[in-house]
């Protein structure tokens, strides 16, 4: 476009108008399905390989298993013996933490693999129990019932909490509505994650000091007055056994990570450690002085669950916010955790399928006399370094471990509850992430406070408390971005039509008469007002500058809205208001670079008509060649309005 004095080499096209269903099937598109799942089904013409190729996508398993060699299987059936080896005592571990029985733990490594390997993307995560979601069902749910004056009902609660954790994370998977857990941000999880593991630790105390009462709230100041309002109860015994295996434990990570070799000692460690607390108390009678063990462990399969899911009040309630919170936490970490070890082996996991599998695979869990289930990373990191290939690791796994539910589970009646506790400890040692907090500091101090927010939140007043801190944190620093976008003055850089920031780059110069600015984001009613008042101040600090300086006046604002993706009815309001301030100030307001859905917009209110078509371009450079052209041909047309307002001005 251009005025009829200046000749402009391209036109702003305005895209032709879709139908309003088209156009909303298309941006339902974009936000639902951006990777276009069915893009091999299009092609198809045979029905029956459309619906081959549409169940190969809802179950992954049918997709890969007929490529499955035995070469693969040699490599999966190493993996799998080893992370079952982690899986006994950490399942037992993480459901003594939960405060359900320690069968609980073993059932939740047989059924959720299986439903994992078949349903899910990754061929790395390794399926179990997690210690941040049995903490969320100790506190959450022993608030209501405590586990040892009613274990019955507190167990229906932890199981109908993982059928409603499961329900919820099914749902965002098959509806596509996997952005709700991005809104739990990169610095959230690490200040939650280290948050929880801190309170884990200290609670495992109760365990490594032999105390047999203990508080049920997770923050900081209940924890250490009930371990310390105790000393007398505290056992030596006890406490020697644990400093003695978690310094087994610790220097076996020491081990591993100095050498990728021996990570087979850090994943046999907890293995270890229980058989060898177990032949000590058996051979020392050491539970007679104060060392507590699990005790009797009923041999056989997961029994059916159904019936024990209780969907009655008054516990309705409580069960729903604690399933739709372990849900969202078991999805964030075994997502994250899926897609981390995904990037080492160059391939793609599908967020939307991930979610749908853990949804499955906790509902049939919920069903089978298991509680919540996830992809922990202690487990996945020891799958990965085991050289696994597929999820059939998860199949000889959860093989493994049905044999040790069929025939080996007697065998942990003398394991002591101090063994437990130190392999919790050193596993929630890992997940205490200083490292990226010091990381988060370097790069960004709104993320840092974001992270320290969420740990002290969950440490100083409880793992909820801390959630809702760092999400509230995060989503006003969302609602900040948007509300307060920044607005950019840009500059000529020297011998070229390009125009940056002046300052990122201080060399850029003026251009005489012109305000270039850019509005680094979308418009809308949230930021529209703060736009206007901001871009006023602008006009006016420019003005007063160059008074003071005794140059050009100005004469010309360009806007640079390059980066406007979406303006709304009250953005074209705002820009409607600044045209007519600009005019009355004698001015001339130009856009460069409209995006699409934008320039439809205002062609449709009318204000390109408004500004002038001619005073429309598709670069900041264009747009600057023609206010210079007009700067030296001759006075720009004045709307009358403008005139008396400067006549007013000069009287």
């Amino acid at each position: 476009m251009g005025n009829t004095d200046y000749d402009c080499p391209h036109r702003v096209a305005i895209p032709p108008t879709k139908p309003f269903f088209k156009a909303l099937s298309s941006s339902l598109k974009e936000t639902f399905f951006p990777d276009d799942p069915f893009r091999q089904i299009k092609n198809q013409t045979s029905v029956s390989r459309k619906f081959l190729l549409g169940l190969q996508y809802f179950v992954p398993i049918l997709e890969w298993a007929p490529r499955y060699t035995f070469g693969f299987f040699k490599a999966d059936l190493i993996a799998g013996i080893t992370i079952a080896s982690l899986a006994v005592p950490q399942g037992i571990s993480y459901a003594n933490l939960a405060n359900l029985p320690p069968i609980i733990g073993l059932y939740s490594s047989f059924v959720p693999p299986l439903v994992y390997a078949m349903l899910g993307s990754s061929r790395d995560l390794a399926v179990g129990t997690v210690a941040v979601g049995s903490l969320l069902i100790s506190s959450m749910l022993g608030k209501e019932v405590s586990p040892t004056e009613n274990p019955k009902l507190y167990v229906q609660l932890a199981l109908t909490a993982t059928f409603f954790a499961g329900v919820f994370q099914a749902a965002l998977g098959f509806l596509r509505l996997g952005f709700v857990v991005d809104f739990l941000s990169h610095a959230t999880i690490v200040g939650f994650m280290s948050g929880a593991a801190t309170v884990v630790c200290l609670q495992q105390l109760k365990g490594v000091l032999g105390l047999v009462r203990f508080t049920h709230e997770t923050d900081l100041m209940s924890v250490m007055h009930s371990i310390f309002s105790q000393t007398h109860q505290w056992r030596w015994e006890s406490g020697v056994l644990g400093c003695c295996f978690i310094f087994f434990l610790m220097l076996t990570r020491y081990l591993s990570k100095k050498k990728k070799a021996f990570f087979w000692i850090n994943a046999m460690a907890p293995l270890t450690s229980v058989i060898l607390g177990s032949l000590l108390v058996y051979l020392t009678h050491a539970e007679r002085h104060g060392v507590q063990v699990i005790g009797h462990l009923k041999k056989g399969l997961n029994p059916l669950s159904v019936s024990e899911l209780t969907f009655e009040p008054p516990y309705l309630s409580t069960v729903i916010k604690t399933g739709i919170v372990i849900g969202i936490i078991g999805l964030a970490e075994g997502v994250a955790v899926g897609r981390s070890f995904a990037t080492f082996k160059n391939y793609h996991i599908d967020g939307n399928k991930e979610m749908t599998a853990f949804g499955m695979m906790n509902i049939a869990g919920s069903c089978t006399s298991c509680y919540l289930t996830a992809g922990p990373f202690s487990r996945t990191a020891v799958n990965f370094n085991a050289g696994c290939k597929t999820a059939v690791s998860n199949i000889v796994m959860a093989t493994a471990v049905m044999v040790t539910l069929l025939f080996l589970t007697p065998l942990f009646h003398y394991t002591p509850l101090v063994v437990l506790s130190s392999i919790i400890i050193v596993a929630m040692l890992g997940l205490i992430d200083y490292e990226s907090a010091i990381h988060l500091w370097k790069i960004d101090k709104l993320d840092f406070f974001v992270c320290i927010g969420a740990y002290l939140g969950v440490v100083f007043a409880s793992v909820e408390v801390g959630l809702v801190i760092a999400v509230t944190i995060s989503l006003l620093r969302l609602l900040l971005f948007i509300a307060r976008p920044r607005t950019i003055v840009l500059g000529n850089i020297n011998n070229s039509m390009i125009y940056r920031s002046i300052d990122q780059y201080p060399d850029a110069n003026n251009v005489p008469g012109v305000l270039i600015l850019q509005i680094d984001s979308p418009i809308y009613f949230a930021n529209a007002n703060y736009l206007r008042e901001r871009i006023s101040r602008w006009i006016y600090e420019e003005e007063d500058k160059l008074k003071s300086r005794g140059e050009t006046s100005l004469q010309y604002v360009i806007l640079d809205i390059s980066s406007v993706g979406s303006i709304d009815t009250s953005g074209i309001s705002m820009l409607e208001e600044m045209r007519k301030n600009v005019d009355r100030k004698g001015l001339k307001l130009v856009l460069a670079n409209p995006r699409s859905e934008v320039i439809k917009k205002l062609e449709k209110s009318k204000l390109i008509e408004a500004i002038g078509q001619e005073w429309i371009y598709l670069t900041v450079g264009e747009a600057v060649a023609a206010c210079n052209f007009m700067m030296h041909t001759g006075k720009p047309n004045i709307a009358p309005e403008a005139e008396l307002n400067r006549q007013d001005d000069n009287v």
